[in-house]
């Protein structure tokens, strides 16, 4: 049974370890997090964004095939399904699906609009008994589409859009999405105790989780980082391993391997395996195993 992710960060904060929030883009990646997160004893984080949603049909589509892949596997921990980065729109279609947790991405708007549309939101999903996420200073990088340079957050905006009743909060500090440029300034811990104090030690979303250095990961899960994305770093070993396998020849209808290799589901395996070894790598550094 899919859960929302309030308590599963609330005690991630308290007891300082973080959630791993992993993108899903089709079966095998939903599989390899699911089965990756109940071999470790870890809580999860399932994200979909508006692109990958739409890629698999829908949301409705994405929430059957996730809590039927819950219910086959034998899932027994704490398992969230969320809406990376959404629209308002897409947040309204998600609670429609049957998601348990939303991000309403509302960044990019005016803050009064932001923090009206939260609101909002925030009452709906409530009812629904889902959790909800927020952003306020714009995450940097490319997701779905939308780029934004890398900012950081103003406290008392975050104070005015906690007060809402969101359940946990991303904050820009410094952060980006995908690959980071080798001038990258590193996580501002200042900004990041500042923001925490200023929201009442509400559970903390760093996004862009790849290419931040481990070092840095966990001193800001010691702050107060409760929830980590990883997206990009998924992409990158399931796309190499993937390529590998065709490189070897054993996607070639006409070779001698024709008859095992060119099974679609072989194709796929390297990926599939390549993405649960980086989920356990990110797990063991969240510190979130044996957690659930």
């Amino acid at each position: 049974m899919l859960v929302n992710a309030k308590e599963m960060l609330v005690k991630a904060r308290e007891n300082h370890y973080a959630v791993g929030h992993f993108n899903i883009n089709n079966l095998e990646w939903t599989k390899a997090v699911l089965t990756t997160a109940q071999e470790l004893n870890s809580p999860v984080i399932i994200g979909v964004s508006a692109g990958a949603g739409k890629y698999m049909t829908g949301m409705k589509t994405v929430a059957k095939m996730v809590k039927a892949m819950d219910e086959s596997l034998g899932i027994t921990v704490p398992v969230a399904l969320h809406l990376d980065h959404g629209t308002y729109q897409v947040c309204r279609d998600c609670i429609e699906a049957g998601f348990t947790s939303i991000m309403f991405d509302g960044s990019s708007l005016p803050l009064e609009e932001n923090l009206y549309r939260t609101l909002e939101l925030t009452r709906l999903a409530h009812a629904y008994g889902m959790s909800i996420e927020a952003e306020v200073g714009a995450i940097g990088g490319t997701e779905d589409g939308v780029t934004a340079d890398g900012e950081v957050a103003d406290p008392e905006e975050c104070r005015k859009i906690v007060d809402l009743g969101i359940d946990f909060l991303a904050a820009g500090i410094g952060n980006i999405h995908g690959i980071y440029p080798d001038d990258w300034k590193g996580l501002n811990f200042e900004a990041l105790n500042r923001i925490k104090a200023a929201t009442n030690n509400i559970p903390l979303v760093l996004h862009g989780g790849t290419g931040i250095p481990d070092d840095q990961i966990k001193h800001a899960i010691a702050e107060g980082v409760s929830k980590i994305n990883v997206n990009t770093d998924c992409q990158l070993v399931f796309a190499a391993a993937t390529i590998e396998y065709c490189k070897a020849g054993l996607a070639d209808p006409t070779s001698e391997n024709k008859t095992k290799g060119f099974d679609p589901r072989k194709l796929l395996k390297p990926g599939y395996e390549a993405i649960k070894a980086k989920v356990k790598e990110k797990m063991e550094l969240f510190g979130s195993i044996n957690k659930a």
